[in-house]
């Protein structure tokens, strides 16, 4: 069920799904919106309320101005929540919605039951990193169409693209109802994310990192540096960024079992 709120004059978009059970609020990555959670929804509403929140300038949820923290997302989020009068959560961030999951989990700890990051990490942007997002944010104002098809392209292990190209299509066509405004608001947010890794290592809630092995965006080598660092259960799938496509049945079944542990 689509339902909206007013943040800061801002309208902001959700779907909750489900039983009264417990709670499992999903947050999607950059240049996504909760449609990517359609496989999840189907697995888990049964037995479980499902909250699934279009980020700040993503989906239906409009834009706050022109930098999106992950601070100011966080916000949102718990706006939402506590218009629903939810205080205990599961909480699954994918890529940047797990950046905004840590930022919630930090805030908002009390609030936390578990927390799973998909195909994320607590770590800030690397120096390229934020060189590769400027560079973007400045293509984004003048060729924005071939910057979202490129970028997408470039999330899924390159053995898998023909085999999921019509996969690959639809991911295209919901990045590009992300406006310019969005995509700028939310790189800018990213680039000057903090480490929380202390939010995963001072944790007294179950925790879990799900990584793929050929990951283009994030280096699979420093996850297996962070989860040893911060003591956090590692699942790793075989293949990139896009879990919930490329190793959608692995997916499942790993978010199955932490949220029923």
């Amino acid at each position: 069920m689509k339902n909206c709120v007013v943040y800061k004059k801002t309208n902001l978009t959700y779907y909750s799904y489900g039983t009264e059970g417990e709670v499992l609020v999903f947050l999607h990555g950059f240049l996504e919106n909760s449609t990517m959670w359609k496989d999840v929804i189907k697995e888990f509403s049964p037995a479980f309320k499902i909250i699934c929140i279009d980020l700040l300038g993503h989906g239906e949820s409009e834009c706050l101005g022109y930098t999106h923290t992950m601070e100011e997302m966080a916000e949102a989020v718990n706006f939402i929540l506590e218009s629903l009068n939810i205080n205990n959560i599961t909480l699954i961030g994918h890529s940047m919605g797990g950046y905004v999951a840590v930022a919630f989990a930090e805030k908002f700890t009390k609030k936390i039951s578990k927390l799973c990051l998909l195909n994320s990490t607590t770590k800030p942007d690397t120096k390229e990193r934020k060189e590769n997002r400027g560079r973007a944010i400045k293509m984004a104002k003048t060729n924005y169409k071939a910057l979202v098809n490129m970028s997408i392209s470039n999330l899924f292990t390159i053995g898998n693209k023909e085999f999921i190209e019509k996969k690959i299509t639809e991911c295209r066509a919901e990045a590009l109802k992300t406006s310019i405004q969005g995509y700028i608001a939310c790189s800018e947010g990213m680039k000057i994310r903090t480490d929380r890794s202390h939010v995963l290592k001072e944790a007294t809630f179950p925790k879990l990192i799900i990584a793929g092995k050929r990951d283009t965006v994030l280096s699979y080598e420093d996850i297996l540096i962070e989860c040893d660092e911060t003591n956090t259960p590692l699942i790793t799938l075989p293949n990139g960024h896009m879990s919930h496509i490329e190793d959608n049945k692995f997916m499942l079944k790993a978010l199955m079992s932490f949220v029923k542990s």
